[in-house]
C-alpha cells in the first residue's frame, strides 16, 4: 500500500472538518495500524470501486463523535449517539469521501464510493481485524479522527 492514497482523504478530511466542525486540525504522524474493536468507539467505512478499491474507515471515540455532530447541529448538545447522530456523523464521512474521490477524479483515478456505513461498538460482536494505513487528526476541544485506508 502506497502512502500516497491516503493524501485525498487527509486533504479532505481537514477541509471538510475546517468547514462542518469550525476547528482547523492538525494531522498526527502517519504509520500503520492494526483496526480492531475498541469500547465506545464509532467506525464510519466507505468502501471504494474503481482503479483503487479497498474502504476507507474514519474512527472515533464515541464522544469526540457526539461532540463533532452536536456542532453539526448547531450547537444541539448529544448526549447519546442516536439515530440522528449516527446520520449526521454518516454524512460527514460521506462528505470527506466524496471530496476524496474528486480529488482522486482531478488526478486521473476513477473510482467510485459505497454509502457510508456506521459501525459501532456496542452492535459488533465480530471484526474483522486489518492493517491499514492511519493518520490521526486532532481537532482542538474536539478530539481525534483516525483516517484508516485499505485499498489496493
Amino acid at each position: 500500500m502506497k502512502a500516497e492514497v491516503i493524501n485525498p482523504f487527509l486533504e479532505s478530511a481537514c477541509h471538510v472538518i475546517e468547514q462542518v466542525i469550525q476547528v482547523s486540525p492538525s494531522t498526527g504522524n502517519l504509520g500503520v495500524k492494526e483496526i480492531s474493536l475498541i469500547d465506545n468507539h464509532i467506525w464510519i467505512q466507505i468502501g471504494m470501486t474503481g482503479q483503487m478499491s479497498g474502504d476507507i474507515v474514519f474512527g472515533l471515540q464515541e464522544q469526540v463523535a457526539l461532540r463533532m455532530v452536536s456542532v453539526m447541529m448547531g450547537g444541539y448538545i448529544l448526549t447519546e449517539m442516536d439515530e440522528m447522530g449516527q446520520s449526521a456523523i454518516s454524512e460527514l464521512g460521506n462528505m470527506i469521501s466524496g471530496n476524496a474521490s474528486t480529488i482522486l477524479s482531478n488526478q486521473g483515478v476513477n473510482v467510485d464510493i459505497s454509502p457510508p456505513k456506521v459501525i459501532r461498538s456496542v452492535n459488533v460482536t465480530q471484526f474483522a481485524q486489518k492493517k491499514a494505513l492511519s493518520i490521526p487528526l486532532m481537532m482542538d476541544g474536539i478530539g481525534e479522527l483516525d483516517i484508516q485506508v485499505m485499498i489496493s
